[in-house]
Parts: structure tokens; sequence; C-alpha cells
């Protein structure tokens, strides 16, 4: 076993990490060109769209009528991009191919009461199959005051940070890609007071072993509502089973001796036939080289996770068919569409304005991938 670190990588860091995963020099699978290098140029009338909403966050998935299946976030734009937290909700398009461009169909997890954990927002859906039944993973959340309106951004009582709080992994499940969808009333994993991921459970990621029928999950949390954001795993032998936490610590956690900052977050894991493999997104930039660009990562069990030795995923310097180059404020939400055991296409939130976080449209876009 050898500890690599950011020198050995020859990545510019400010900064040698104190902590990186261990990689196994005899077991690293072998990587004949980074998964960056097998990114094609992108179609500008890809993805899903719609000039009224807020798009977000997509997984897209082969339904059993040969189409392409994209479950989206969405929120109206009347209230304001912010409002994710309290107004998104999960709605369903579809394609004839993986690039679109999709067309929405219909609202798959509408808000359903306060009474309920997910009853107010749903938000970042992952779809998976298992066995014969659909598995739509979300985050959800609830809060004690009306819902924002286009009158009325922010309602009598109004908490934003109440909203975000109470986000907790959910789940629907459904034997067609068209649903009916029957929504778990518990959450699937809650925090834990005094631990590492007291705050929320968030941005679920999961992948099935096919051949045990396990699934394992990844997820997103905090100690504290300020940063690091960290990600932790836990696995169920069914999907309304119990989720076991495999590790008491973060699969991740990336320090240096002057800043313990170092976040990672939005993963997208998958099974690749012999091991785990997933992007994440590097939001300082001291992984990959680039903030906000892509980490490419792999583990034999789901709780060692490792740096391939060509690290880098993704950028958000996009190259599109017609040779035209943007840099976007923000590449967010990866997620990469998985046939036949192969990476086929890379799928991202992206948008147009101003500044970070100061957006006229939002968008999924899709970049084919070489396979």
């Amino acid at each position: 076993m050898k500890r690599r670190t950011f020198l050995e990588t020859g990545l510019k860091a400010t900064a040698a990490l104190a902590s990186l995963p261990l990689l196994n020099c005899v077991d690293a699978p072998k990587q004949e060109e980074a998964f960056i290098d097998k990114i094609l140029p992108a179609p500008k009338n890809g993805g899903f769209r719609d000039d009224n909403y807020w798009i977000w966050g997509s997984s897209v998935i082969k339904g059993e009528d040969g189409k392409y299946h994209m479950f989206a976030s969405r929120w109206s734009k009347d209230v304001g991009f912010g409002n994710w937290v309290t107004n998104s909700e999960i709605v369903r398009a579809v394609a004839d191919t993986p690039v679109g461009p999709y067309k929405f169909q219909e609202v798959v997890l509408p808000p359903r009461g306060k009474e309920f954990f997910d009853g107010m927002c749903t938000h970042n859906p992952r779809i998976v199959k298992y066995k014969d039944k659909y598995l739509l993973y979300h985050f959800g959340t609830t809060y004690d005051f009306d819902m924002p309106t286009k009158e009325n951004r922010k309602p009598e009582g109004y908490n934003w940070n109440q909203a975000w709080l109470n986000k907790r992994v959910g789940l629907a499940v459904s034997d067609s890609v068209f649903g009916p969808w029957e929504r778990v009333d518990k959450p699937v994993i809650e925090p834990r007071e005094g631990h590492w991921d007291a705050t929320i459970t968030s941005n679920p990621s999961p992948a099935v072993d096919p051949e045990t029928g396990k699934i394992l999950l990844m997820y997103k949390s905090s100690a504290t509502p300020k940063p690091p954001l960290l990600l932790g795993v836990a696995m169920a032998d069914s999907p309304t089973g119990e989720y076991k936490r495999l590790s008491e610590e973060p699969v991740f956690r990336f320090e240096t001796p002057d800043n313990n900052h170092i976040d990672v977050e939005d993963p997208f894991i998958w099974w690749a036939g012999d091991k785990y493999e997933g992007v994440i997104k590097d939001r300082s930039g001291l992984i990959c080289g680039e903030e906000g660009g892509g980490v490419h990562i792999w583990s034999k069990d789901g709780v060692t996770w490792n740096l391939f030795d060509k690290v880098k995923a993704y950028s958000r310097n996009i190259l599109w068919e017609d040779g035209t180059t943007t840099h976007q404020n923000h590449f967010e939400r990866p997620f990469v569409l998985v046939e036949d055991g192969k990476p086929t296409h890379l799928f991202a939130a992206v948008g147009s304005g101003p500044k970070a976080w100061s957006f006229e449209n939002t968008w999924n876009m899709v970049i084919p991938l070489k396979h």
C-alpha cells in the first residue's frame, strides 16, 4: 500500500493532503484512458429544458417501451432559483435517444402534505432498475410555513434553513417507468446526532449488484450546516429493507494542515461488474485541479474508495458539436448513463447567467462518451 499525495499525482494544488484514500498499486484496475478523455462534443439541442422552470439534477433510464426516461427536478421560475429547497418537484421527460431533446411528460413526486418527511419538496432523483422494479431515490423535505408563490416568495414564517435541515433521503417504487409510484413514509436513512452526518441525509446515489441483489447507497451530509460536505455509505439487502451504514466515518475526508474544508459532493456511483466506480464533484479543485470539476473513483467493497491514477472525470469547459466552447458557471449533479456495463453518456445540471449562482436559465445537458 502506498499513500498518494497531490504532489505525486502532479496536480496543481495549494497544499498536499494530509489524508487521502489508500491506493493498492497491485490491485488498482487498469485504466487505459482517463474518463475525461472519453468525453465527446455535446449536442446543443440535447438534454432537457423548459423556459418556465428551473431544471436541475437528472437521472436517465431506458424504459420498458425502449425509450429513454429522464427523471429531473424542476420548480417555477416565478419563485426564484433559491427556493429549490421549498418548491422543487420531480418530473419525468422522455426521448427516443439518450441525447434527447427530452419532452416533459408528468409530475412524478408532487407535494403530498407537511406531515410527510418529503411532503413539501422532492429533489435530486436517482433512478435504477432492481429486478422487476424501478427504484426512484431522491431527497425530500417538509416545513411548517406555506409554500412560496409568485406573489409571495417569502410567506409568513418563511425559514429557508428549516427546509434545508429537514432534508432526508426518500424512495419511491414502481413496476413501471410510467408509475404509479409507491412512496415510503419514512426516510431511507436518518441523520445521527453527534456524528459527522448529524444535519441531513441528501443527494442519494444507489448502485445495485445484480448478482447479490444488495444495494449500496452513497449519501451526503455534514456535522454542521457549514462545510465540509462529506459522503457516507450504507447497504441494504432489498429496496425497502434496512440501510445499514458500512462505516462510522465518511468514505472521503480530505484535509490539509491549514484547511479542512476540501469537500466533495454530488456522487454518482455504479456497479461495473467487478468493482464500483463513480464520479464526484470536486468543490475546491484541489483533487482534480479544477474547481467544480469531476473526480473518478473506484472501490472493491463500497467502503474503501480510491482515486484512479487518471483522476479527472470532467471539466466545466464544454466543447459543443458546432465547434464552439463555453465555460459553465456550474456543472452540477453529474449522472452517467451506463448500458451493458459501459458508461455511454454524461449528464449534468448547468445554467447561463452573469456569475455563479446567478442564473437566467438552467437545464440538464448531455455529453456522449466514447465506449
